[in-house]
């Protein structure tokens, strides 16, 4: 076996699984389900058939990921963080042909408890802040928060908020000093290409979110 799992948990048979993944207690993978390398699945998540999950993929406790979802590498899914599949959904109406599809690109973080109604795309390494409800597509980058969520800012690809831009309209991550600028509503890093893997110096964090907040921010 080329990935590890909890003996609690069920896997399919046909789940194509990819090399060091980790499934933790009392998931369930179906068979139609397709998982790259290096994910981790937290307890009692639920992964179904026809779904698609990248490499690097992090699922933390309480996930299900429904039929019609894509999701890309480099993805964090917070605890108890929900996506549906059916926009108006009816116990007495058969839809199980018209799942909606969502995509959650390379990189997105969707913070624990927030909800992405069916039929959206999360852009690059946006951001979903905790309890957010999604119902409209994010940017590249975009920082989305509250209910109905609505487009606040930016964050970086480390994960800080992106202020103060300078006379040439550049802002700067805090934690990695890589520069962004914003064009025609779109954001955009000046240093590294967006499919491009972080280099092995950045991919280690070294001081926690309220360092840099209390250092950079005002």
């Amino acid at each position: 076996m080329i990935y590890e799992a909890h003996e609690t948990a069920v896997i399919d048979e046909g789940a194509q699984i990819g090399a060091g993944s980790r499934i933790w207690h009392f998931a369930h993978i179906c068979g139609g389900a397709r998982i790259g390398e290096g994910c981790s699945f937290g307890q009692n998540t639920m992964v179904a058939d026809g779904v698609t999950i990248g490499s690097n993929v992090k699922v933390q406790n309480g996930v299900s990921i429904y039929s019609g979802t894509e999701v890309e590498d480099d993805v964090f899914l917070g605890p108890s963080c929900v996506l549906t599949n059916v926009t108006n959904p009816r116990s007495q109406v058969r839809r199980h042909a018209l799942y909606e599809q969502t995509l959650i690109k390379r990189g997105a973080t969707i913070g624990a408890n927030a909800t992405i109604v069916c039929g959206v795309t999360i852009g690059r390494y946006a951001f979903v802040a905790a309890g957010a409800v999604v119902s409209h597509d994010i940017p590249d980058y975009g920082l989305v928060v509250g209910v109905p969520g609505r487009l606040q800012g930016w964050m970086s690809r480390h994960g800080h908020r992106l202020t103060d831009p300078d006379d040439d309209g550049i802002m700067t991550c805090p934690e990695s000093s890589y520069r962004y600028r914003e064009e025609n509503g779109a954001l955009c890093c000046l240093d590294l290409d967006e499919e491009e893997p972080l280099p092995p110096e950045l991919s280690e964090g070294r001081q926690n979110y309220h360092h840099f907040k209390k250092e950079f921010l005002p």
